[in-house]
């Protein structure tokens, strides 16, 4: 994509819980280099199963404890002279050094980040000025109950900043001249603090139990779509039929973002049930396929003309103020930790 750099919404990278991965894609022993947050930084599983992401270049050459590091222990080694670093960021040992330089004893060399394991997914709290966290994210019951099926995942890399993808679900008018709803939904939308829901209505022809459809009476379906922070969206679609939704979003870097949609579904569920369930998955995923080529070639207005049926827009901007933090010189995490300058 030649034009991204026109395209800079100018905002930073929110602060927030973020899936660096599901937990299934990281084994114990398993090191990855990933690349979030505007930096490359080094994703590990220990030998005990903590999954600990950080800083990923060495304090004593540079080398990136990605690109060949091992697992040892509770730390991880360095490919180029194996100084083991722990999950902490502090030197653990140097294997051919028979003092310890005073410089890796006085605590930490590289920034690890806060750490949660969580509805399958491994979290990371990202902070600009790598300050602690500041609120919690959801347990999604349904992702360990037995009695619901395995995850139905899909996932896309967008080149958005992460607010635009979190508008979308207040922007109401667009769900009829983008994908196509028949009416404009209602939405009501509560605040409170990081925390943030939006139940939306529309009419839909009446279901019951066995799965029948009755075209002539219309019923309220509610869709309620929560927000846990900029990280994690919560969509629940409960009618005679039940699905739940985990949205993530991870920004690459301040106008590239990684969506993931995890679904999944009651396991004791009728052929005609699951076939209602798979089509409203399908029709989900379908529209990020309309929203992604607007997204991707829209610039982002600050102060945007509003008109009184676009929705709670305008609140829900001054909501996701909260996640932006004002950069401490010399502090953010975008500058690798070198040992030499």
């Amino acid at each position: 994509m030649g034009h991204e750099h026109d395209l800079s919404s100018g905002l930073p990278i929110p602060l927030g819980w973020y899936a660096v991965a599901y937990s299934k894609d990281l084994e114990p022993k398993d090191v990855q280099a990933v690349s979030i947050f505007g930096q490359e930084l080094v994703l590990f599983r220990t030998e005990s199963g903590q999954a600990q992401l950080m800083e990923p270049y060495c304090p004593h050459l540079g080398a990136h404890l990605g690109h060949g590091g091992k697992v040892v222990g509770e730390a991880i080694a360095c490919p180029f002279h194996a100084w083991e670093i722990d999950t902490a960021g502090g030197v653990q040992k140097i294997p051919y050094a028979k003092n310890m330089p005073k410089r890796a004893t006085e605590g930490p060399c590289l920034h690890t980040f806060p750490m949660q394991e969580l509805n399958q997914m491994i979290w990371a709290w990202y902070h600009p000025n790598k300050e602690a966290p500041s609120f919690d994210i959801q347990e999604v019951a349904e992702f360990s109950d037995p009695s619901w099926s395995e995850l139905d995942t899909y996932e896309w890399e967008i080149n958005t900043c992460l607010q635009e993808s979190g508008e979308n679900a207040v922007d109401i008018a667009h769900f009829v001249y983008v994908h196509g709803t028949h009416e404009m939904p209602q939405a009501t939308v509560t605040l409170d603090g990081a925390h943030r829901s939006t139940d939306m209505v529309t009419s839909s022809p009446a279901i019951d139990e066995d799965g029948n459809i009755d075209m002539t009476k219309m019923e309220d379906m509610h869709l309620v779509t929560q927000n846990f922070g900029p990280g994690m969206a919560l969509q629940v679609f409960a009618r005679a039929f039940k699905t739940v939704m985990m949205a993530t979003m991870v920004p690459i870097d301040a106008d590239r973002i990684k969506l993931r949609f995890a679904f999944t579904k009651p396991n004791d569920i009728s052929e005609q049930f699951n076939m209602f369930t798979d089509v409203l998955i399908e029709e989900i995923v379908r529209q990020v396929g309309h929203d992604i080529p607007i997204w991707e070639n829209k610039i982002y207005r600050d102060n945007p003309i509003l008109c009184d049926g676009d929705g709670p827009i305008a609140k829900y901007r001054k909501w996701f103020k909260q996640f932006y933090a004002e950069e401490d010189e010399g502090q953010t995490t975008t500058t690798p930790l070198r040992a030499v300058k």
